[in-house]
């Protein structure tokens, strides 16, 4: 099969079993309450007990219910009989000579019928900011054909918690809680990408949701306008992302011609450019202050001509953008090549003199392959499917 015949979207090979003890982590505070209720929590107390618990996991970082003082310990002992507060386990960790991490975590399976599966995520720390680059999925819904996540299976979509615990995971091995001391004596995640492994917007609900718990500024606290969401074009959850999450949007554009974007991003036999562009034009808040960011990865003779960047720059009119060009990391088995390094800064000078900027995005974690498209474990142990890729590198700039 080639890659323009493709088809569009995977089917899930697995549902999500919840534990026999499920964790309260990535709860909303209704679902708190309901949780509550059902262990006999009277309605009165729910709110008192909900904000109290929400502080633990989300400012405190409690990884267990003896952690929680302010709670009754007759409470607590209800609430470990029947929750937890776990996160996905760290099954691996490595850290890069440019101080890139990057975790391999186990999702626990909700049975013992069903394979606990990995996901990665990625944080990159700079001078201004942390970076933590998050997974939506186990597996890809897309089949886009330049990246290696789109070469592995669906296996399932993740729920809020997994999700939610990503970042919860990266505090903890940062030491970056509220009441904890970092080395630089601030935050160190200050940023989310939703850039790993998966389509989010084929995964909304549990990314709204979850994002929304991130932003909260009575728990975790990250800022809208630092929580940015990347989609390959879902369009019609494109216009619900900015009205229900309202966090930053970035657009995998990667061509500016539907024949060709055809073969890189199938999903554009379904949701053309045109109809993509203007799903952008119409996000909620988008503007100079909010712009949108465009990701292009640069593939050599395939889509870097000084052509092409001149219609990009002729499709992006009237939308507030910033253009990101991503320097190809093959993979093995990729047909694609890295444009020179020539051309990426010719294609970047005439985008940047029509008005945009035109970012080149700086590999990060080179050693332990934390680039984009191409990020997986050399624990040699581990199986192809526990070894997926993350589908692009934080944002960096």
């Amino acid at each position: 099969m080639t890659a323009a015949l493709a088809p569009l979207e995977k089917t899930p090979l697995e549902t999500w079993v919840p534990p026999a003890k499920p964790s309260l982590v990535g709860l909303s505070r209704a679902e708190l309450a309901e949780h509550l209720g059902r262990i006999g929590v009277a309605p009165p107390q729910r709110k008192m007990r909900v904000q109290q618990l929400w502080h633990w996991i989300y400012v405190r970082g409690a990884q267990g219910f003896d952690e929680m003082t302010s709670i009754s310990k007759e409470l607590r002992g209800e609430l470990d009989k029947h929750f937890t507060v776990a996160r996905p386990e760290v099954v691996a960790e490595q850290v890069s000579s440019d101080g890139t991490r990057k975790w391999l975590l186990r999702l626990p399976g909700g049975d013992d019928l069903q394979k606990a599966h990995e996901v990665e995520c990625v944080y990159i720390p700079e001078t201004d900011r942390g970076t933590l680059c998050v997974s939506s999925q186990v597996g890809c819904t897309l089949n886009c054909s330049f990246c290696h996540t789109g070469t592995q299976r669906l296996v399932r979509n993740l729920t809020a918690g997994e999700i939610v615990g990503q970042i919860m995971v990266a505090r903890d091995r940062l030491n970056d809680w509220v009441d904890r001391e970092t080395p630089n004596g601030s935050r160190l995640v200050t940023n989310v990408v939703m850039m790993g492994m998966g389509e989010p917007l084929y995964n909304f609900d549990a990314v709204r949701d979850a994002l929304l718990i991130v932003a909260d500024g009575d728990g975790i606290g990250i800022s809208r306008r630092r929580i940015t969401l990347s989609t390959s074009g879902v369009v019609p959850n494109i216009i619900r992302t900015g009205a229900e999450i309202g966090v930053m949007l970035a657009i995998s554009l990667h061509a500016v011609r539907d024949e060709l974007r055809n073969e890189l991003v199938p999903l554009n036999r379904k949701y053309p450019i045109e109809q993509l562009l203007q799903a952008c034009r119409d996000y909620p808040g988008a503007s100079n202050a909010r712009r949108i960011t465009f990701e292009y990865v640069m593939l050599k003779g395939v889509n870097d001509s000084l052509d092409d960047a001149k219609l990009l720059v002729k499709l992006l009119k009237g939308i507030p953008a910033k253009i990101n060009l991503i320097p190809f990391n093959p993979w093995p088995g990729t047909a694609y090549e890295c444009s020179d390094w020539d051309q990426i800064e010719k294609f970047s000078e005439y985008i940047f003199n029509a008005g945009y900027s035109s970012p080149v995005r700086t590999p990060r974690g080179r050693d332990i392959l934390a680039a984009c498209g191409q990020l997986k474990s050399e624990t040699e142990k581990l199986s192809a499917r526990e070894r997926q890729a993350l589908r692009a590198m934080a944002m960096t700039d």
